[in-house]
């Protein structure tokens, strides 16, 4: 009786939200999927912990040895501590942000990443992501795509992966001095094929 006469209420309510008051739970929802859990990372280990936070925000893994890419955060392989490595991640369309990127620190064996349509991704991320030491040493593909926030001094960071091989650009408005940007990357890493699809 109490539930019939309160839901009217709260749903005529609704109404009187301010027009960006879904985003903004949205924003805090993301916010509690990117949380770092350090005990679970003791617990399961680096790889199936990012996995976890990964596929929590809707990205997607592909370990070593698989050519599938897992999706399905209750379909994620159980086995022996540390019997699955991260090789691969597809962030397209995620909630991953910079608060979450403390997962990245444990993984040692990741070789791609592609971030698109990710909202969340900015210059702080770009720079997070180029200071993790196992990236610096095992990262050789990244793709950063349509990621609105993503300037040309996120784009510079990136010249601590010292062992990237290759890096795509598209569709990044905040990107204003292509040229610069590139011949600074170039001169940082000599070996690197940058391919730009920028205006």
């Amino acid at each position: 009786m109490l539930l019939r006469k309160l839901v009217p209420s709260v749903c005529g309510q609704s109404k009187l939200l301010l027009p960006g008051a879904r985003r903004h739970f949205w924003g805090w929802l993301n916010a509690v999927f990117n949380k770092v859990d350090y005990q679970r990372i003791e617990a399961v280990g680096p790889d199936r912990a990012a996995s976890e936070w990964l596929l929590r925000c809707g990205a997607l893994v592909r370990y070593q040895g698989s050519q599938k890419w897992q999706q399905d955060y209750n379909a994620l392989p159980t086995g022996s501590l540390g019997k699955y490595k991260i090789e691969a991640i597809d962030a397209t369309d995620s909630c991953i942000m910079y608060r979450g990127f403390d997962y990245l620190d444990g993984l040692e064996h990741v070789t791609e990443i592609k971030l698109q349509m990710c909202i969340y991704i900015q210059d702080q991320c770009l720079q997070r992501l180029s200071e993790t030491k196992n990236l610096q040493q095992s990262l050789l593909q990244l793709k950063i795509i349509s990621c609105g926030n993503v300037t040309d001094k996120g784009i510079i960071a990136l010249h601590k992966l010292r062992n990237l091989e290759y890096l795509y650009l598209s569709d990044l408005p905040g990107i204003r001095e292509k040229e610069t940007t590139a011949q600074v990357l170039q001169q940082a890493l000599p070996n690197l094929q940058l391919e730009l699809d920028l205006e």
